[in-house]
């Protein structure tokens, strides 16, 4: 009889070791965008305990070495919004794109995420649960040769 496999690991329901696995460390600065009264709270916290310091807002000018980016199906054009994030990127640096589960709740085609990362510049890392109701996609810049 063959057993049906797990579900995705949830990050955010394992605290600070499931965000860690994402890449988030201590010291690290990480901008959120986005933010509204339907993000997950528990995986904000679990990425503040991680870095050991409060997310940043929109209104952040400096550099980050991360961003959580929550983004909604009406939100408006994703491609824009990954072009204007990458410039706040340091170096190694990484977006989070948390989308809603739920298709009547705003959901995001993965297709949709995928193409707008490419025209960014960015690509497809893994996609993850980071919540019961959101769902993460972690976006990259491509490795360059030297």
């Amino acid at each position: 009889m063959n057993t049906p496999a797990p579900p995705p690991a949830d990050p955010g329901a394992e605290g600070p070791a499931g965000v860690e696995r994402l890449g988030f460390a201590a010291e690290q600065i990480v901008q959120e965008f986005g933010w509204a009264e339907d993000v997950d709270d528990d995986f904000r916290f679990a990425v503040e305990d991680v870095i050991g310091s409060d997310l940043e807002d929109e209104d952040y000018t400096g550099e980050t070495d991360a961003v959580l980016l929550w983004w909604r199906a009406d939100d408006g054009d994703l491609t824009d919004a990954l072009v204007d994030l990458v410039v706040v990127l340091g170096e190694a640096g990484f977006v989070l794109a948390l989308t809603p589960k739920d298709r009547g709740g705003g959901a995001v085609d993965p297709a949709e995420i995928d193409e707008a990362a490419t025209t960014a510049g960015l690509h497809t890392a893994g996609a993850f649960n980071a919540s019961p109701a959101w769902r993460a996609t972690k976006l990259v810049a491509p490795r360059t040769r030297r």
